[in-house]
């Protein structure tokens, strides 16, 4: 599709170019620190080195960097594109590495496709690293590469393409048979594809119990036997003492099938003669060897994986590389050797027999996920597979006697880890899988716009919203046109055309009977459906629309007005609110109010609040509320300060379940060490707070902009807090990412209220 190329070339070239930099971790903004980080003071650190080389790892950053290396000779589904066009992939992992598992990376690209010049060139380079993850290299160099890397270097390194899928598929296996009720001993595996994955899978199985002389794998001239002339020694391993047989004989009475090859390949037919309880591995991308849906047609006894996201039981390969250099490397050891594989295999299998936390549930749009047919692995956005994989290959590692730096203390192992992520970091990512599993209609009321018509195509294609685009119908259609946006079966709605009469006319007896005795006429009321905003606001009142998202283009008072007339407040409500929330690496941080209340009375501070922590649990995170000043808890006398104190009291005497305190400084309340040093009696000391309330507009509106600008934070909103129904106003000027960010908190205020 023409919109998602150039949305993939502008997304790597916009801005700082590529998907990653390098920053500073110490400080740097004094003549002191930079002759501590460079000349004259960076000479200690080196002599300690020269002694001792194992204090590479106490004085750099070795034990937190990973490699990620490629030829670029198998790129994705690319094949040999070379080590340029490769780069972005290696970026891209890199950039997988750091969110999932906080391991720093240098990508390289290596111009060598001769095995002794690659490996020499990565032998060079190995003392810069703590490990090294080779990726995308043909079979069978593949095999080479990895064999003598890890014979002649001391430091994790792993062949993802290999390993990764082996490892995840291994999981799913080993799941898939116990709800088969079959052992792996006597089952036969059919297996499409004699690449590296391939070729990896199938050690692993065997490595787990599977007979090799059950393995019957194909390559793209057939099946594997020993009439095969000019096969690789990998090959050679999987050779069945058998003519050549097609892969339709060979699936009658299978018990499993891996895929790992084309789309496409493998039909109903012949899942249909597959054995009992068949077990089918579909894992081509972005095509299967048999669609999902086809394969389930034809079998109610079928367990299924793919590589897709949009299906049950993704095969994925980041459930298990982030954590297993992670792992490897906080014991330091040596290799990443069978045992530490095999640990990672049995702690992702036992994870999925797990209860599922709500925001997993949450974020799949799912009551009670759990371990069976549809639930072999976990999903890719589980939190605990930092500290539920990590810990295994890093006890593996110790017992098999590769670790160097054993962990003493598992506990404070799990909490470093959960630490080192900010778990409550993964709200967007949760927010968007679960609205994808139920869109929701998103009225647009001012479609015509190219940013807002971008975003809604955007939440259209991720299956996020249904948009319905209001507008000028023919200039829509101009930028649908000039811009490469496909809607298919979109609606465009023209307020304004004579075709909407009969529903203008509808909407404006609707408007009329609620404002009849606030001053608006029937005349009035007709007028105004001829404005967008009203229009919208009645769709949403209606029920044809569940969400609005307006105001890139108008003033936010002249935005609010028709939803507040129309749709009006929640019922108990007597004051909105607007509410930005800051993605910082501890987690999201909620502010409010930073668009509505100039300057909120006592009263208007508790309502407030209690709007805040309502939308924040809905998020499924526990609010800790700090109520802001300029004082803490009475330090400063003040008319700001004394209404945070009084606002406190109210809502402690309230709403005692909260965990709210105030007034209080915000450096304090976002730092817990500095409560629990000077403050220890109040309950921001135990954990710092994540839900900031303000005295003024003033003041929130200022703090949110700046931290956005000052930081690496982004923010999300304004979330408007007290409506009847879903109805959000953007800033003026806002991107078509912040508009993307709330279609998809748009959709998840409509899915949460339900």
């Amino acid at each position: 599709m023409k919109s998602r190329k150039k949305d993939a070339l502008d997304y790597h070239s916009q801005g700082r170019k590529g998907k990653i930099e390098v920053i500073p971790s110490k400080p740097y903004n004094t003549q002191r620190d930079l002759s501590l980080a460079y000349s004259p003071g960076v000479a200690e650190p080196c002599l300690e080195i020269a002694k001792n080389k194992s204090d590479v790892y106490k004085y750099t950053a070795k034990g937190n960097l990973v490699a990620v290396i490629s030829n670029g000779t198998a790129v994705l589904g690319l094949g040999d594109i070379g080590p340029e066009a490769s780069k972005p992939v290696m970026e891209g992992k890199g950039l997988l590495f750091k969110i999932f598992a906080d391991l720093d990376v240098f990508d390289i690209e290596v111009d060598a496709t001769d095995v002794d010049l690659f490996v020499q060139t990565v032998k060079a380079i190995a003392p810069t690293f703590g490990g090294i993850n080779l990726e995308d290299i043909k079979a069978p160099e593949a095999f080479e590469i990895e064999r003598r890397l890890k014979e002649e270097l001391d430091i994790p390194i792993m062949h993802d393409d290999q390993h990764g899928t082996a490892i995840i598929s291994s999981a799913a296996l080993l799941n898939a048979l116990e709800i088969a009720g079959k052992k792996i001993e006597d089952i036969k595996v059919v297996i499409s594809g004699a690449g590296a994955a391939a070729i990896s899978c199938a050690k692993l199985y065997i490595s787990l119990g599977v007979k090799k002389a059950n393995i019957f794998m194909y390559d793209s001239k057939g099946l594997l036997t020993t009439k095969r002339e000019g096969l690789d020694e990998q090959k050679k391993n999987f050779l069945q003492d058998t003519g050549d047989i097609s892969l339709e004989d060979v699936l009658k009475g299978a018990d499993v099938f891996l895929g790992l090859s084309k789309g496409g390949i493998v039909s109903k037919g012949m899942v249909k003669s597959m054995a009992n309880n068949p077990i089918v591995f579909a894992l081509a991308n972005p095509d299967p060897e048999i669609t999902y849906k086809d394969a389930m047609s034809v079998r109610d006894d079928i367990i299924m994986a793919t590589g897709r996201s949009d299906h049950p039981n993704q095969v994925n390969n980041v459930l298990g590389f982030p954590y297993i250099f992670r792992g490897a490397m906080d014991v330091r050891a040596t290799c990443i050797n069978e045992e530490m594989k095999l640990a990672a295999v049995k702690a992702i299998a036992e994870l999925a027999k797990e209860s599922v936390p709500d925001e997993v549930n949450q974020a799949y749009d799912e009551r009670n996920i759990s371990f069976g047919k549809d639930q072999i692995i976990p999903k890719p956005l589980d939190p605990r597979l930092i500290y539920w994989v990590a810990p295994a290959v890093a006890k593996a590692a110790m017992e098999s006697g590769v670790a160097t730096e054993p962990i003493k203390n598992w506990e404070a192992y799990e909490t470093e880890l959960k630490k080192r992520l900010g778990l409550d970091n993964k709200l967007m990512k949760n927010i968007i899988e679960r609205a994808k599993k139920n869109p929701k209609k998103v009225v647009f009321a001012e479609a015509d716009h190219y940013k807002i018509l971008k975003a809604a195509h955007l939440a259209y294609e991720e299956g996020i919203a249904e948009p319905i685009l209001l507008g000028n119908v023919e200039r829509i259609k101009d930028l649908m046109d000039e811009f490469g946006l496909d809607f298919e079966n979109c609606k465009i709605i023209d307020p304004r055309d004579k075709s909407e009469s009969k529903k203008r006319e509808k909407f404006a007896d609707i408007l009329f009977e609620k404002r009849k005795r606030r001053g608006m006429t029937r005349y009035e009321a007709g007028k105004e459906m001829r404005e967008r905003n009203y229009f919208a606001s009645a769709m949403v009142d209606s029920g044809e629309a569940d969400a609005m998202i307006s105001g890139l283009t108008r003033n936010y008072a002249d935005t609010i007005k028709p939803a507040l007339q129309m749709i009006g407040v929640d019922d108990g409500v007597t004051k909105i609110a607007g509410m930005y929330i800051l993605m910082t690496k501890e987690g999201p941080i909620f502010f409010a109010d930073t668009t509505v209340n100039l300057n909120p009375t006592v009263q208007d501070i508790v309502d407030i609040t209690v709007l805040a922590s309502k939308i924040v649990e809905r998020f499924r995170i526990k609010p800790r509320i700090a109520l802001l000043s300029y004082s803490n808890f009475g330090s400063t006398e003040g008319p700001n300060a004394v209404k945070m104190r009084e606002a406190t009291a109210l809502l402690k005497e309230q709403h005692p379940n909260l965990v709210v305190d105030g007034e209080v400084q915000a450096n304090f309340a976002l730092n817990e060490e500095l409560m629990q040093d000077y403050f220890s009696f109040s309950d921001l000391a135990k954990k710092s707070a994540n839900v900031l309330i303000f005295p003024t507009l003033s003041a929130g509106n200022i703090a949110y902009k700046l931290v956005q600008e000052m930081s690496d934070s982004e923010a999300i909103g304004p979330i408007l807090l007290g409506m009847k129904k879903p109805v959000h106003v953007l800033q003026i000027g806002s991107s078509v990412r912040e508009i993307l960010n709330m279609i998809t908190i748009a959709v998840a205020d409509v899915q949460t209220r339900k």
